[in-house]
């Protein structure tokens, strides 16, 4: 019986940024989703060392689970998969950032991707190496901005308690293609849900100035919490991620809507001339948190109607 085969690819860059900031842009998994576009949701267990990831494919979510090592002493993360469809049998992934100074650093990325020998496995090797000289790249561009991406980035959580059924309140959230008949700012949408727990949708919605937007996202919908991305965005925007989580308490449920978003700095005059950056993150703190809280006061009382009821 033939061996199986490695295949290896390195990729470096040479960055103009501190090391620290450079490792956290891949040990933070929450910048995954924001930061790299075929990224939609990274979900850790509890201690970090196996993680469930989920990646745009097409038009369709690509799901597969890795260990991971951090050694944040070290600047190094290791991720290995070895739930592989055939012909792969594992591919294993080693960042390393060496300091050069205070104020630089050198990434280094390795891939090694084991596979059955023949055309098969080398052509899904290949798939796998091809990405690693443009996400190398990536993270050496995120890096050297990073202190300009501090301001374009807005990230909150508004929280909610539904004294309801959570069930209830997971299936109004959930069931996003009723939103036209179940809440106001939402004028239309179209949902598939080709796989399981995975929806993608074309969305109308109005602002409360009156201003439309059509946006078109993605969502993972696990047990305790219901994750989107928007792939298809507002001019405003460079990236829009965030979730609902639910959180069960012994009267009801607590739902936390959050929301972290990228600002567009090419698109700021939209808003009107001489717009500021600080004047988009106020926009966008008060549009995105009232469409969010509209949404979740209708789940509030979607869900808490059978209890009056009584």
């Amino acid at each position: 019986m033939s061996k199986n085969k490695v295949y290896t690819e390195t990729q470096r860059a040479e960055i103009a940024a501190p090391a620290a900031v450079a490792f956290e842009i891949i040990n933070d998994l929450r910048h995954w989703p924001q930061f790299f576009p075929d990224g939609v949701h990274a979900e850790p267990d509890a201690d970090g060392a196996n993680v469930r990831w989920w990646a745009l494919d097409g038009d369709a979510v690509r799901q597969w689970s890795t260990t991971r090592t951090v050694d944040r002493a070290g600047l190094r993360v290791v991720t290995e998969q070895r739930d592989c469809a055939a012909p792969l049998v594992s591919v294993r992934t080693e960042w390393t950032f060496a300091p050069q100074g205070e104020q630089a650093c050198e990434a280094e990325l390795t891939v090694t991707v084991t596979a059955v020998p023949g055309d098969a496995g080398a052509d899904a090797a290949a798939a796998q190496l091809e990405g690693a000289e443009e996400i190398v790249s990536r993270v050496k561009g995120l890096a050297e901005r990073w202190d300009e991406l501090e301001q374009l980035v807005i990230s909150f959580e508004d929280p909610l308690f539904i004294a309801g059924q959570p069930q209830q309140v997971y299936e109004f959230l959930y069931a996003a293609d009723k939103w036209p008949e179940r809440v106001p700012h939402v004028t239309a949408l179209s949902m598939t849900e080709d796989q399981p727990g995975v929806q993608f949708f074309d969305m109308d919605t109005v602002t409360p100035e009156g201003r439309a937007h059509t946006t078109r996202s993605v969502r993972v919908c696990l047990p305790h919490k219901i994750i989107y991305k928007q792939i298809g965005l507002p001019k405003l925007l460079d990236a829009h991620t965030g979730h609902w989580h639910f959180v069960e308490t012994p009267e009801g449920v607590t739902v936390h809507a959050r929301h972290t978003a990228t600002i567009k700095p090419s698109a700021l005059n939209l808003l009107g001339d001489d717009t500021t950056v600080a004047d988009a993150r106020r926009y966008l703190r008060r549009v995105l948190s009232t469409n969010s809280l509209q949404t979740l006061r209708h789940a509030q009382a979607y869900a808490e109607e059978p209890a009056r009821a009584q």
